[in-house]
């Protein structure tokens, strides 16, 4: 089944949550071991020649970046990852113009530090317009018109989302926030690497890049600022300065490196990866979809980037089937949410059934998911549902052709 023992005798479930997190490329790996070892200098020592291997180093780096996205390497900053880069573009562009600008919009199925930087810019006084999205998961751009006030400072949408893959029209979006002189934000962590984006023809003013989901090392990642029209930031950290001053503290040598090497592998990568991803995901919902019925795909079926399938298996409880499909490492939203039993909001967003998002699950391909790995889970998820279908009192009604919604349940 292709799971890897620890050491210690005991199977580890295979690995299809790659939306989570991805392992690290080897490649990436072999980049970032010398400056883990010999090449020990900070980046910012400018008086030996410790420290100006380690900037070159981190230079070349930040071009990686860069030319993944079609862009100058000065308008890359490094960060912690794309949450601290969210909270950057999102907060420091409010911050800076506020005196001028007091509202942003956003939508409903935004990563959740997205919401969390809007509701905490809401306690100082900013308005934050929300906007739904449609049945599909993407945004309505005649209600994203509709929603341009006078103060209008930024407009922040993603270009994928971590839970149902859907990819939002970012072009479209870029170009109405260009009219309206109204800086555009995308949070690109699920995007990057995976599908072709250029900040220039799409019109995007502030990126945020994460290393962990493209085969690169944890605790890194990027914003890419636009310096023509120049976007202005309120720095979230003081300090020495580094980073253009909008993020002071040492730049970590070896993660910029593991972070530009991710990002160049996957420019190499790109094409080959989305092709073959493709066809296992077919493989995926085709196989699923031809064995059992009542499975609804959430999300746009042509808009969307294809690694990430949210399923919903009506009648069936997701979390009882991620507990019975234990061999595989699966989930049913995002990591960050995944401790409470609410239904995800994302797919309360576009309208899916209380108990519809009670029954998702979210199967991640990538670059290194077999074909072994899908047809197992295939398998596996096909005889559980039908396991747990069969004691379920629901399905059984259905199957005598009673309506569930027409039944008035008695509270006791």
């Amino acid at each position: 089944s292709g799971r890897s023992g620890d050491g210690g005798g005991a199977l580890r479930p295979l690995y299809m949550d790659v939306q989570a997190t991805t392992p690290m490329d080897p490649r990436v790996l072999d980049r970032m071991l010398p400056y883990l070892t010999a090449y020990y200098g900070n980046p910012h020592s400018r008086t030996h020649a410790y420290g100006w291997e380690s900037e070159a180093a981190m230079e070349k780096a930040r071009k990686q970046v860069a030319d993944l996205i079609g862009a100058d390497s000065r308008e890359i900053i490094f960060t912690s990852g794309a949450t601290e880069a969210n909270n950057m573009a999102i907060k420091g562009v409010a911050r800076f113009y506020k005196s001028r600008k007091k509202h942003i919009i956003t939508t409903q199925t935004e990563h959740k530090c997205v919401l969390d930087s809007c509701r905490s810019l809401e306690t100082e006084g900013f308005q934050v317009t929300y906007l739904p999205v449609k049945k599909n998961g993407l945004v309505d751009l005649k209600d994203l018109e509709a929603a341009f006030q006078p103060d209008t400072s930024l407009v922040s949408v993603m270009t994928v989302n971590n839970e149902i893959g859907v990819k939002q029209p970012v072009q479209d979006i870029g170009e109405i926030c260009r009219e309206r002189k109204v800086f555009f934000h995308t949070d690109a962590a699920q995007a990057i690497g995976k599908i072709p984006i250029d900040v220039n023809s799409m019109k995007i003013d502030l990126m945020s890049i994460s290393g962990h989901k493209i085969y690169g090392p944890k605790g890194v990642g990027a914003i890419y600022v636009r310096r023509r029209p120049r976007v202005r930031l309120e720095p979230l950290q003081s300090g020495g300065g580094q980073e253009r001053g909008l993020r002071s503290g040492t730049v970590p040598t070896p993660l910029a490196v593991g972070l530009g090497a991710a990002c160049e592998v996957s420019q190499q990568e790109m094409e080959y990866d989305h092709k073959r991803i493709s066809q296992l995901a077919e493989r995926l919902v085709t196989k699923i979809m031809n064995e059992i019925p009542d499975v609804v795909m959430n999300g746009d079926k042509e808009h969307r980037y294809p690694g990430c399938i949210n399923l919903s298996f009506a009648y069936v409880e997701g979390e009882s089937l991620l507990m019975a499909l234990k061999d595989v490492a699966l989930s049913s939203g995002s990591a960050c949410t995944s401790a409470s039993l609410e239904p995800s909001y994302v797919l309360r967003a576009i309208g899916a059934d209380e108990d519809l998002a009670h029954s998702s699950i979210r199967f991640g391909i990538g670059r290194f998911t077999t074909e072994e790995e899908v047809d197992y889970t295939v398998q596996k998820c096909i005889q559980h549902v039908k396991r747990l279908r069969e004691m379920s009192p629901l399905w059984e009604m259905v199957q005598d052709g009673i309506d569930l919604k027409s039944i008035k349940w008695t509270q006791h």
